[in-house]
């Protein structure tokens, strides 16, 4: 045994002590690996625990929805929710910005290898700010007729279940059930409520402050009726011009079309479009057709071909005529 080694270790060009270590090294590593392995296998297979909200997660959570995370809108228990996919948050957890929003925010964890990346982004489900789904059938176990849940689906717009397996693969989804800060919502309630307030109190308003709000309500009555009545008009002055100067003319001719509000006024006047009419089917010229064909009887050569062309997307090609018997030159010359 001993010999066995002494000529391994002159192999290599090592002494014995040192190629008994290089052994205890190898060993050791391919024990760690293997190790790593098993805990990686346990943390696949051991669901995640949810538990309350943390102070790092809601601050992942506000930084992750601050980023353009290429979110599309699905369907999660009949809610429309926003569902991300797992690649562009770990993408935007190793951004600079993340960086710059450490520096403010020190309760964001430090990210430094795919471990504390992946750590990072799973306090997000621990702390049911973001679970992970999977596409389904919204009528699946239903038990339909063949035929009965044919509805209109909108393009694109996923219906999802939550996995109780919640995994960190860049390929996955996960739904947000976080929606933010509340701060504007609450703003713009307090800003409603008011507002009805206001409302409500207008015989308790000063007089001043009356007065105004009814010449207020004036201007805007006569603004409507002004609209109306030059409505009135141009129709008028449309029904004139069709018979006077066809094909007639408008009065701001985009007043009623799908544009802006200054667009709705330029051009100031404009003719009538006419509709357009179909395609014509093309026609040969008979002038051109005569004169091919006499010329080709004059000098005893084949008439050519005629096509016809139609709306179908074939061309018919009629088949060459028989040519019909010519006057010979010398004929033509003995006449003269």
């Amino acid at each position: 045994m001993r010999k066995q080694i002494a000529a391994d270790a002159a192999k290599h060009g090592l002494t014995v002590p040192q190629f008994l270590e290089k052994l205890r090294q190898q060993q050791m590593a391919q024990a760690q690996a293997q190790q790593q392995a098993q805990q990686q296998a346990q943390e696949q297979q051991t669901p995640i625990a949810p538990g309350p909200p943390k102070a790092e997660a809601l601050a992942v959570a506000n930084f992750l929805r601050s980023q353009d995370l290429k979110m599309r809108t699905c369907i999660l228990s009949g809610q429309r929710k926003d569902m991300f996919k797992v690649k562009r948050a770990l993408r935007a957890l190793q951004s600079p910005a993340y960086e710059k929003a450490r520096k403010k925010n020190p309760l964001l964890p430090e990210i430094t290898d795919r471990a504390s990346l992946e750590n990072t982004f799973k306090l997000l489900p621990l702390s049911l700010l973001a679970l992970r789904v999977t596409k389904t059938d919204p009528h699946e176990g239903h038990n339909h007729a063949p035929g009965a849940h044919k509805t209109k689906r909108v393009k694109g717009l996923w219906t999802v279940k939550i996995e109780q397996q919640q995994e960190c693969k860049e390929e996955l989804h996960f739904v947000w059930l976080y929606e933010g800060t509340q701060i504007k919502q609450k703003l713009y309630a307090v800003g409603a409520l008011a507002l009805v307030f206001a409302v409500v109190m207008f015989p308790l308003w000063p007089m001043k402050l009356r007065l105004g709000v009814w010449y207020l309500s004036m201007g805007m009555l006569g603004l409507i009726g002004l609209f109306f009545v030059m409505a009135i008009f141009r129709l008028i002055l449309f029904c004139v011009t069709m018979f006077a100067v066809p094909p007639g003319l408008w009065l701001y001719p985009n007043l009623f079309e799908d544009v802006g509000f200054f667009d709705s006024f330029r051009p100031v006047w404009g003719w009538q479009e006419e509709k357009k009419k179909g395609k014509k089917k093309s026609k040969p010229s008979g002038g051109s057709a005569n004169a091919a064909s006499i010329g080709a009887a004059m000098t005893g050569q084949p008439a050519p071909a005629s096509a016809t062309t139609t709306t179908a997307p074939e061309i018919a090609v009629s088949k060459p005529k028989k040519r019909a018997p010519a006057p010979q030159v010398e004929e033509v010359f003995d006449e003269d």
